[in-house]
This record gives C-alpha cells, sequence and structure tokens, in this order.
C-alpha cells in the first residue's frame, strides 16, 4: 500500500505473518464468503455497545446523535462497499493495536479492561481481528475512516492485507464527514462485484444479522431504509412476549406457515449463558425425512448468527426449530470447529435434555396437544431409542404405541399397568401396515389369553426393537420372532393348548422335508388359534419385518424364516391323514399352500405366483372329486 492511501501515514509492517494466516483463516475458518458482512456488521454493532455504555459515565460522548446505527452504502462506479457506525471509534493508535496483528481483539481487551462479571460486558459481541479480515475474501484493498468519541481528529487505516498497513490522519473531507464511530471501505474484488446489489446486501443481512439490535441501514440513492428487525426477540423474557410475536418469529425462522404446536423460551444462566427460543411445528416440515436428516437450529452468538448446521439437536429431534443464542462461544469459530468445540457440546447436551423434558411435561399435562405432536414427529423421536443410549429409558417412557387394547394411543407404562397375572414381558408385534398387523395371525394365542399387544407399524420400529429392551425391568417381547411360550398366562377363550398329537409331529417332518430350504424349519405352533400357519423368525436372528426393509436395501440377510403349523386347524389334520394314507403329493401342495398363504398374511407374495395357482387349482379340484 502505497504512502498516499494515507497522507501522513508510514507504512508498517503486521505484527504476525499475516499472508499466510490469511490463506489460512480464508480457506479453513470461513467457508463462505458472504460471511465477511456479518463479521463487519458485528464489529459495527459492538462498537455502539460501547459507546452506550461508556456513554453512562460520559454523556456528553453522545452528543446530538443518540440514535445508534450501522449503515451500509455502496457506489457501482468506485465498486465499493462501506460500512458504516456511529460508535465508539478509534484512535490511530487503537487503530494500529486492533488492525495490526490478525485476531488482535479490541473486544477482548475491553472484556478484560471491564472484568468478566460485569454485567454491561455480555451484551458485547465481536472479535475485532480475525472477522475483520474475513474481508479480504471479497476485497482487495480496505480502508478504515474511524474518529474516536470525544476526540478530535479521525485517522485511516488502509492495507491490502497482503504488504502491510498504514495509519494516518485521514483526508480532510473525509475527516468531516465523520463526528465519530467508524467506516470500513471494501474496494471489491472482480468476482465479488454481487455484494454491491442492494438485495445481495438485503439477503445477507436478514439471514446472518436480522436480530444485531442497532438499526442496519441500506443507503439506496438519496433514499434510506432499515433492512433488519433490530430486535432479538429470544433475549427478551418470556413474560414480555406476545404470542402473535412468537408466530412472527417462528414463521420466519423456521420458513413454516402454520402455527407452533409448541413454544420452547428460556435463558440458561451459570457455566454458560446463552438464550434458547424453540419451537415444534404442527405440521411435518417438507425434509423431515431428508436422507441427510440435518436439524434446523440457528446458533446465534451475541445475536450474531453463525449457523443452522452445528447439530445443537440430535437428529431424532430434527422436526424442532429456532434459536440458541450463546453468549460464550466464539463469534469466529468455524463450522468445522463446531462439532467438537466443547461449549457447544454442552449447549447440544442440556438443550437437548430441556426438550425432552418440555415434551413429557405436555404429555403429562396436555394429552391431546401432545398426541396431535406424537402423530407427527413419533416415528423420527423413536430413532432416539436406537441411536441414544443415554436418553433410552426416557425416549421409551416418551414413547405412544398402537395396541390391541385400544384405538387410542398407548404408553409403555399404561401397558404394564395392566398386563395380565403371570405376565412377564410386554409383547409386541412389527410390521408395515397397521390394519395387517391388527389381522396378523400371530396375534391369536395373545388374544386368546386377553394379552394387550404393541403394534408397531413404522419403519423405524424395526430397527430399535432389534436392540434388547426392558422397560420397567420387564423386557420387550416379539410375537414373530423365536418361540413364543404363553401358557403361564390363563386363557380367556374357550381355546385349548394341546400338544400335537403323533400323526401331526410326522406331517410336519413331510412339509419340512417337501420346501425345503424355503424355510429353515417347521414347527408345531403355540401362537395360532384359528389360523393354519404364519412365518416367524429365529429366536437368533432378525425380526422378519427388519429383514424385509434392509432385503429393500439389499443390506438384509436372507435369513430363512421359521414356519409355524397350527396343529388343531382343519387343513393341518387333513394333511396329517393324507400322510398316514401314504398321499405324499397331496401332503406336499397342502405344504406348499401353508407357506404362501402365510407369506400372503405376512404382506408378501408367493415364493412363485405360477406354482401358488397350480397348486390351489389342484387342491380345490380334488375337493371337488374333479
Amino acid at each position: 500500500m502505497s504512502e498516499a492511501a494515507a497522507p501522513g501515514g508510514a507504512t508498517q509492517s503486521f505484527q504476525a505473518e499475516v499472508s499466510r494466516l490469511l490463506q489460512l483463516m480464508v480457506h479453513s475458518v470461513y467457508t463462505e464468503k458472504e460471511i465477511f458482512l456479518r463479521e463487519l456488521i458485528s464489529n459495527a454493532s459492538d462498537a455502539c455497545d460501547k459507546l452506550r455504555y461508556e456513554a453512562i459515565a460520559k454523556p456528553e460522548l453522545l452528543g446530538d446523535d443518540g440514535r445508534l446505527a450501522i449503515r451500509l452504502t455502496t457506489d457501482k462506479d468506485a465498486k465499493t462497499l462501506t460500512i458504516a457506525d456511529n460508535g465508539i471509534g478509534m484512535t490511530a493508535a487503537e487503530m494500529t493495536e486492533n488492525l495490526g496483528t490478525i485476531a488482535r481483539s479490541g473486544t477482548r481487551a475491553f472484556l478484560d479492561k471491564l472484568g468478566s462479571d460485569n454485567a454491561a460486558a455480555n451484551g458485547l459481541i465481536g472479535q475485532f481481528g480475525v472477522g475483520f479480515y474475513s474481508a479480504f475474501m471479497v476485497a482487495d484493498r480496505i480502508e478504515v475512516v474511524s474518529r474516536r468519541a470525544g476526540e478530535v481528529s479521525a485517522s485511516l487505516w488502509s492495507s491490502d492485507g497482503m504488504t502491510g498497513f498504514t495509519v494516518g490522519p485521514a483526508p480532510e473531507e473525509r475527516a468531516k464527514a465523520m463526528s465519530r464511530g467508524t467506516a470500513v471501505t471494501l474496494h471489491l474484488k472482480a468476482d465479488a462485484q454481487e455484494f454491491i446489489e442492494p438485495f445481495e446486501i438485503e439477503r445477507i443481512v436478514k439471514a446472518y444479522s436480522d436480530h444485531i439490535l442497532f438499526p442496519v441501514e441500506l443507503v439506496e440513492g438519496d433514499k434510506t431504509r432499515q433492512v433488519n428487525s433490530a430486535s432479538a426477540l429470544w433475549q427478551r423474557s418470556k413474560s414480555e412476549v406476545k404470542p402473535e410475536e412468537y408466530k412472527e418469529v417462528y414463521n420466519t425462522v423456521a420458513h413454516q406457515f402454520d402455527e407452533p404446536a409448541m413454544t420452547i423460551h428460556y435463558r440458561a444462566e451459570g457455566r454458560q449463558s446463552y438464550a434458547v427460543l424453540l419451537f415444534v411445528p404442527s405440521n411435518k416440515p417438507f425434509d423431515l425425512f431428508d436422507v441427510h436428516r440435518k436439524g434446523r437450529v440457528k446458533l446465534y452468538v451475541r445475536r450474531v448468527f453463525i449457523t443452522d448446521d452445528a447439530d445443537l439437536m440430535p437428529a431424532y429431534l430434527r422436526f424442532v426449530r429456532g434459536v440458541v443464542d450463546s453468549e460464550d462461544v466464539p463469534l469466529n469459530i468455524s463450522r468445522e470447529m463446531l462439532q467438537n468445540n466443547p461449549m457447544v457440546g454442552q449447549i447440544r447436551r442440556a438443550v437437548t435434555g430441556r426438550v425432552l423434558g418440555e415434551i413429557e411435561t405436555l404429555a403429562e399435562k396436555e394429552a391431546p396437544r401432545f398426541e396431535a405432536v406424537w402423530e407427527n414427529f413419533g416415528a423420527v423421536i423413536k430413532e432416539g431409542i436406537y441411536e441414544d443410549f443415554e436418553r433410552r429409558e426416557q425416549l421409551l417412557k416418551l414413547s405412544r404405541f398402537r395396541s390391541t387394547a385400544t384405538t387410542g394411543w398407548r404408553s409403555l407404562a399404561e401397558y404394564v399397568a395392566a398386563m395380565r397375572t403371570g405376565q412377564t414381558e410386554i409383547y409386541y408385534l412389527a410390521g408395515e401396515n397397521l390394519d395387517r398387523l391388527k389381522a396378523s395371525p400371530q396375534l391369536e394365542a395373545a388374544a386368546a389369553r386377553g394379552i394387550e399387544v404393541l403394534l408397531l407399524a413404522d419403519a423405524v420400529d424395526s430397527f430399535w426393537t432389534s436392540q434388547p429392551q426392558k422397560f420397567d425391568g420387564k423386557a420387550l417381547r416379539s410375537l414373530s420372532q423365536g418361540d413364543v411360550d404363553l401358557s403361564a398366562i390363563a386363557l380367556v377363550s374357550e381355546a385349548k393348548d394341546e400338544a400335537p398329537a403323533e400323526d401331526v409331529v410326522a406331517v410336519l417332518a413331510a412339509f419340512k422335508a417337501s420346501l425345503g430350504d424355503a424355510v429353515s424349519d417347521v414347527k408345531a405352533s403355540k401362537r395360532l388359534v384359528t389360523s393354519a400357519a404364519c412365518l416367524v423368525a429365529q429366536g437368533a436372528g432378525p425380526d422378519l419385518a427388519l429383514d424385509r426393509l434392509l432385503q429393500r436395501q439389499d443390506r438384509g440377510m436372507s435369513v430363512k424364516p421359521v414356519l409355524e403349523i397350527n396343529p388343531a386347524h382343519a387343513l393341518v389334520k387333513a394333511a396329517a391323514k393324507k400322510q398316514a394314507d401314504g398321499q405324499s403329493g397331496d401332503v406336499a401342495d397342502i405344504g406348499g399352500l401353508l407357506l404362501d398363504q402365510a407369506r400372503v398374511l405376512g404382506g408378501e407374495l408367493p415364493l412363485d405366483p405360477a406354482k401358488f395357482a397350480e397348486r390351489l387349482n389342484r387342491l380345490v379340484a380334488r375337493g371337488l372329486g374333479g
């Protein structure tokens, strides 16, 4: 930078290897160019906050200009963008100190001067240093004119970010135009000309700095208009906020047009300080089942938007929308750093716990509202049972299910309270369709004993039930997997428990021989009362519903099922008689028919539809005397 750029100023070297650090900062810390505007507006807001604090003791610093604001001005001919504020400003020495070293923070020094326990410091944002230098992503030259509040002279700092910088008296015309504050003028690079366009500037301000508490004004010719809302509603007390204000923020922040089903607004104090304003939508967001399962909670730091990709909520709470505004997380933190930042991790754990606690409270006090939430998001919340071991018990308690005992939702606590004498396990049946589950033959033995069965029809149910689960000391047990013995529970119907007769044992062996590797085994069933057959999973293998889901993704293990036969069914008894009479062809046809029938009842096609039709036609023709 030439001496002419800063009349009377001397060229100085940066106090750090600026070129190397700038390259590292641009490529590693900041991944989006437009962030520069957020950083400069943050610094301007910081300067206004400093002046507001110092003016408490020295009101004369404000003079006749008590309205603090940030002004953005473009010059298409000069290809410049200027970010100006009427805040505290800087002396030449302060400009050298604060802008001469990468990562030097005037704000940090100010906070240290105030003392960490001073409440006035809590509203300050920005780290004047690294944030300021993000502007070199879009500018090949930066000029900063600043006048400290209460000072006579104004100074000009100028640099290309590579060869050093100059500091000297500001040109008279520019000095007269500034009674106090700072104006940062960016000479934009050829590939950054979009940042001259008013609509692009307004978009960035609304995305990143809408809730900066000072007005951000955009100058267009002889017109000036405010482009931010200048109100961080989440920083206000809950008692001060009206429902319609919550809805306005919800619609803006969440990009939803419905009413929020839940609003969670609080401030956390202690080891960390942060404000939380979260919403649960009334309707399912369009991206609820996006394969990336991204959260949509925005992270702010001292009212400045950082990212909506900080994973502040676990994936199973991705339907939650809103804002977390931290007072402690570094403003210039990158998305990559967020993943491993301990402060963010603590916020994530605490906020997750609070959200689940609020949903639990809703379930206890306002069941109809909770059930509406569960209808929309229950399938997503249950992902946490599979993924979040730490909160598994809490999520099981929160979960609601359809069951054979009621048409409404059922909690596990309600299920356990209604268990029958002699019952020690919680029984469930997983599948893909609620109506098909209700008609499943695997429910028959439980129904004969008055045992309630949970009907799990969400795809995620097949995953979380694949892990051993207990609630209130009672294991969850699938009726479609392994051997199920309900004999310890008394019958409430006229059905009887009967051991298979010798001829039935023989026909089971014949079925197994004729079916070959289509099944892993053929057994007499203790689940069936009126149906002839059903398919179940082996005791050590995955449930059939899970294996079917995985097979669709070419991830299934193709484990052969077990065919269970009802020894008391007329078709099975007929087959046993034909086996005793040596009619092996009919026995093979009946065995194949029972397998295909069980597949159809489970929601699958027969193994070979053509053979199924042939077999069925033969048996019907024989029965009709053909």
